[in-house]
């Protein structure tokens, strides 16, 4: 068997040595004679997993007191929901359009208040991210809320919104635990794990206690009301057990790389090899501007459909598949995640040039 280096947005590459863990384990994990597929949640056993898997993100993350973590189900896009359902007293809220998820998220919470589009940068086809220093911002607000790095546009906010005050919410699924964060200017961070944390299934959201509260719309369902999961420990109901195990060994992985200052700094090196040969080449191109490039999605183009779907099916021939770009943007995406290792990035740039020289 060999591996390919898999670009995927996600689901994505994991470590290989969480990989190899979780089939040592598989069986057999630490001596209680089943799978974590198997055991009980409600077991020594898991709750000793899901305690140290929060420990370790706090560990990582630097969380405050005043968060809770919670483990939850549904995907990023039930949280669409969840989040204005908890947070929307005065049924307001703005939302800062700069990719399809935000704009997903937008539309969402239009169904249970009044959901204010703040800045947009639809434009110019998301391509850049839209000056957010002085936003149109009123005192009955209950939340400003962003996508932090937009996946399909390949797009990363540098620098946070100026909020004025309000509750900030972060969808932040595909840079998830790729650099610090400075927790304590969200009011709510979250993402799906599938990116670059774990496999499918998983949501992890970071909340500060004040905003875990009774007082939520009416007709806001048990299972999605943060105080539910909050005060049974993500253990209402029979939680993703298995992407909680998983998530648990990556954490680990990532303390033993060092943290996340170290990890940034990778993920810096691994960009910057990709953006360079895109700034000279004369066939490939990318799509963002400089300023507000992603460190984890790598949208590029060449100027004919044709080439695009033919350096797809040569990359694939090659071991360096899933390079295709989201349906709705075309063209190829190269997703750098954490897992990602930087040899892989180096395969991908020597073959892009091996391509443009054979097709230039």
């Amino acid at each position: 068997m060999s591996r390919v280096y898999n670009f995927s947005a996600g689901p994505a590459v994991l470590p290989e040595e969480v990989l190899l863990e979780a089939q040592r384990e598989m069986l057999d994990y630490h001596g209680c004679g089943m799978s974590v597929n198997e055991m009980s949640h409600r077991s020594k056993t898991f709750d000793s997993i899901i305690q140290t898997a929060e420990q370790d993100l706090r560990d990582l993350y630097n969380i405050p007191d005043n968060y809770k973590v919670l483990f939850l189900q549904g995907g990023a896009s039930q949280q669409f929901a969840a989040i204005p359902m908890n947070l929307m007293k005065n049924k307001k809220a703005g939302y800062i359009i700069t990719g399809q998820w935000a704009k997903k998220a937008c539309q969402e919470a239009s169904i249970y208040g009044e959901a204010v589009q703040l800045a947009s940068s639809a434009d110019k086809t998301f391509s850049y991210l839209p000056d957010c220093s002085d936003l149109p911002i009123t005192d009955d607000m209950d939340y400003v809320y962003i996508c932090k790095n937009n996946t399909i546009y390949g797009t990363h906010f540098n620098t946070l919104p100026n909020t004025k005050g309000k509750d900030l919410v972060a969808d932040v699924s595909s840079c998830f635990l790729s650099e610090p964060e400075d927790i304590s200017k969200y009011g709510i961070i979250y993402g799906g794990v599938q990116k670059n944390v774990g496999p499918a299934g998983l949501v992890i959201s970071i909340i500060r206690e004040d905003l875990i509260r009774d007082d939520v719309l009416p007709f806001t369902p048990t299972m999605l009301k943060f105080k539910t999961q909050a005060d049974n420990g993500s253990l209402y109901n029979t939680p993703n057990c298995w992407s909680i195990y998983i998530c648990g060994l990556v954490f680990k992985w990532l303390k033993a790389q060092g943290g996340l200052v170290e990890m940034q700094k990778r993920n810096e090196e691994k960009a910057k090899i990709l953006y360079d040969y895109l700034d000279k080449s004369k066939m490939f191109k990318g799509t963002v501007r400089v300023e507000d490039r992603s460190l984890m999605n790598v949208p590029f183009v060449t100027d004919s459909e044709e080439l695009n779907a033919k350096f797809i099916k040569e990359a694939t021939a090659e071991g360096l598949v899933s390079l295709k770009g989201h349906r709705t943007v075309g063209g190829m995406r190269a997703s750098i995640y954490n897992a990602m290792p930087k040899e892989g990035v180096e395969k991908l740039v020597a073959f892009m040039d091996q391509f443009e020289k054979a097709n230039g």
